[in-house]
């Protein structure tokens, strides 16, 4: 069974319907990147399947399983989040349940995961923006228990920095089986990790990375 499934969604976005009739569904252990140009409704879309937006209609289907263990949520970074005045540990623990002691053990586990575990009493503000990003994803882990979205997590990032965390990503999705749609304008990426594409315009496409890539060839030269 599906963790996630859509059936004839229609976003709408201040009083403009983006796309219409959206039907696709991601199982356990997938890649799915979420392209398209910008303004086409790809963040509208993940806070959709987040339940912090309704769609205008069609549904939305979580597994049991899924919403019991969680989905962790990585949103673009603002530049004025990056001054956020609060420990690394605060920032992890905010997304973990439980007594203080389980909060902060989940909060290790999760910085130990993305080998950072060594910031952990540094000031948040005070990280480069690669070690921010990192810290940002090590609370979506500790929210996730079986899939995180990530909205254009490379934004802003090096060349070096950026390869790492797509490697960091990968190593989540191939090792602890975690689900991944995220969302990007990084054709190359999708290319070379993701096992599906989900295409967002007026009419959206779903299908395997491999298929969407031989039309895009098809239709690109």
């Amino acid at each position: 069974m599906a963790q996630l499934e859509c059936k004839d969604l229609t976003i709408a976005f201040e009083d403009r319907t983006l796309y219409e009739n959206l039907s696709f569904e991601v199982n356990s252990g997938d890649y799915v990147f979420v392209l398209g140009s910008n303004g086409a409704g790809k963040t509208t879309l993940v806070k959709t399947l987040l339940g912090l937006r309704k769609p205008t209609r069609g549904s939305i289907i979580i597994d049991d399983k899924l919403k019991e263990k969680g989905i962790g949520y990585l949103p673009q970074q603002k530049s004025m989040q990056r001054d956020f005045p609060a420990s690394v540990m605060e920032v992890v623990t905010s997304a973990c349940g439980g007594n203080r002691h389980e909060r902060r053990e989940q909060a290790l586990a999760a910085l130990d995961r993305l080998k950072v575990r060594e910031l952990s009493a540094k000031s948040f503000s005070e990280l480069s923006g690669g070690q921010q990003q990192r810290v940002l994803l090590a609370r979506a882990l500790c929210a996730a228990g079986g899939m995180l979205l990530l909205d254009e997590p490379v934004s802003g990032l090096d060349h070096t920095t950026t390869a790492e965390f797509y490697s960091m990503i990968r190593e989540l999705n191939k090792e602890d089986g975690m689900t991944i749609l995220m969302i990007s304008h990084d054709i190359d990426a999708a290319r070379r990790y993701g096992s599906h594409v989900l295409y967002i315009s007026s009419e959206p496409r779903f299908m395997t990375a491999k298929r969407f890539f031989a039309q895009w060839e098809e239709e690109n030269g």
